[in-house]
């Protein structure tokens, strides 16, 4: 899809907050809008190949159960996520049930890096918030609503960071379940901004089943490292 169309959909489709007007230092929640998916569509669109440290802690509350997974995590320049798991620790049934699914839905995912779920005015309506501070930075936060009940897309809100224009947050609930046996999928997702680009630095989910009662999932990302862009062409891989 080309840039120009998405951003004549910003023009007609943006819902902003009234007595919000734009200053000197701050943009119209439309402009900051036309931005934020420019700069997100530079950034899919580049071709990095990265790795990244990864710490799992899961847990099944009701179950008194835990585990921990530490593993390297790589994506190719193809967008293919693969990890090296270093060590586990805890329950096997945590790691099969919660760490081992997540992994599984977060390949599918990548897989299917389809237009459909792109935080853009195509698949949502935004309203303006206002402006916060994260980690001493200052945020453009959008409340957003799906505009179909379409798995994989959700309603919550957006932080975008008021220097780059990049996503710095992510928060809210899954508006249609994968799967019968889940009743809600909550997340949070929080991101750093290195070398232009938005990475992530944690994810915390909340998944409520019908089976076992609460899942409750964070990872965390360290030493994050651009690697040769080349590594997937050489080697022949797809993802």
């Amino acid at each position: 899809m080309k840039v120009r169309f998405f951003l004549s959909l910003f023009a007609c489709t943006v819902l902003f907050a009234e007595g919000v007007p734009p200053t000197a230092d701050r943009p119209a929640p439309e402009v900051i809008l036309e931005r934020f998916w420019q700069n997100s569509l530079v950034q899919e669109q580049a071709p990095r190949a990265a790795s990244m440290s990864v710490s799992m802690v899961a847990s099944l509350p009701k179950l008194g159960k835990t585990g921990s997974l530490y593993a390297l995590r790589r994506i190719t320049n193809l967008g293919r996520i693969t990890y090296d798991a270093l060590r586990f620790e805890g329950d096997g049934t945590v790691k099969n049930q919660v760490i081992a699914r997540y992994l599984t839905a977060e390949a599918e995912a990548a897989k299917d890096q389809s237009p459909a779920l792109a935080i853009t005015p195509a698949n949502y309506k935004f309203k303006y918030k206002g402006t916060t501070l994260a980690d001493g930075r200052q945020v453009h936060v959008y409340e957003v609503t799906p505009k179909k009940k379409r798995q994989g897309l959700f309603k919550g809100q957006i932080s975008i960071d008021a220097e780059t224009y990049l996503k710095v947050r992510e928060s809210g609930y899954l508006v249609k379940n994968p799967s019968i046996f889940l009743k809600r999928i909550e997340f949070v997702r929080t991101y750093d901004i290195r070398e232009g680009v938005s990475v992530p630095r944690q994810v915390h989910s909340v998944v409520n089943t019908r089976l076992v009662g609460k899942a409750e999932l964070t990872i965390d990302f360290s030493n994050f490292a651009i690697e040769d862009v080349q590594r997937d062409v050489a080697s022949g891989s797809t993802p």
